[in-house]
């Protein structure tokens, strides 16, 4: 898959402040989680974010999935100049981005079936669409990320991790959007499930000519699949670059902290079993 060098998603100043409450007064504080984010999301390539819970990269990940608004800044996607505080933004726009979550236990409701969560974005988006498209274009999906038409039917519970989490994967899909939004999306499975996972997102990366924003604190994951990394601190960008000017020259102190803590068997252990399933595939 070839990366182009035009930004599809531009990212300038972007602020996030929360309101809070605290001693016997109720004295109100301002909390800023995020401190002007900047960067750029180029078309088809991985763009890591990487950092401990409670830096701030949920919130950015809902800002840029226009779930959240920004305090301050500039979100940009193809060119449009999005502000969720100030003015409704078109379904066409909301289209492009969509979000995998880290949960997938959490993520799909347990009381639709299968073929129903794949459905319901075209659904709510396309109302018009005839039920049989829906079905034919829900059931090319459960292909597409690796399950079976009998699965269509089925419940949530009945599936185990993994599978669900292809699910919500095949679910964002639905809309063919150009930029995916992933937060920790293997971070709750087993090792061996997580190399499977990886090696889907690269086929439909390649398939789909997606964008990634790849979230995530396990830098053997990121080290496997970014072309590019970013690191967050207390809400602020610290370092970026490549993945192997992140990797092999990192520059700021909380980097290199997060580097020495990840045991280069892990890095390993991922890249094996990546290679395993490719070989059974």
């Amino acid at each position: 898959m070839s990366v182009e060098t035009n930004p599809i998603m531009q990212v300038r100043g972007i602020t996030r402040d929360y309101i809070t409450k605290s001693g016997m007064f109720g004295r109100v504080e301002t909390v800023r989680a995020l401190k002007g984010i900047d960067f750029d999301l180029i078309k088809g390539e991985t763009l890591a974010l990487v950092g401990e819970s409670g830096c701030g990269k949920s919130t950015l990940a809902r800002i840029l999935t226009l779930i959240d608004a920004q305090t301050s800044g500039e979100l940009k996607i193809e060119g449009h100049s999005i502000d969720i505080s100030k003015k409704k933004i078109g379904s066409e726009l909301r289209r492009t981005i969509q979000i995998v979550f880290q949960n997938p236990y959490g993520s799909l409701n347990p009381r639709q079936k299968v073929g129903a969560v794949l459905e319901e974005p075209l659904l709510i988006n396309n109302p018009e669409m005839p039920s049989a498209e829906r079905r034919r274009r829900a059931m090319d999906m459960l292909q597409k990320v690796g399950l079976a038409p009998e699965h269509f039917g089925r419940y949530p519970h009945m599936f185990s991790g993994g599978q669900r989490q292809r699910i919500a994967i095949g679910r964002a899909l639905m809309l063919n959007p150009d930029i995916l939004v992933l937060d920790e999306p293997v971070s709750a499975l087993d090792l061996s499930i997580q190399a499977q996972i990886l090696n889907l997102l690269k086929d439909l990366q390649d398939e789909f000519n997606l964008s990634y924003l790849f979230i995530s604190h396990d830098l053997s994951v990121v080290k496997y699949l970014a072309d590019r990394v970013m690191v967050m601190y207390f809400g602020e960008i610290v370092e970026s670059g490549t993945r192997e000017e992140v990797f092999n020259n990192p520059q700021h102190d909380y980097t290199k902290t997060l580097l020495a803590a990840t045991p280069q068997t892990s890095i390993e252990k991922i890249r094996a079993r990546v290679t395993e399933g490719k070989k059974s595939a």
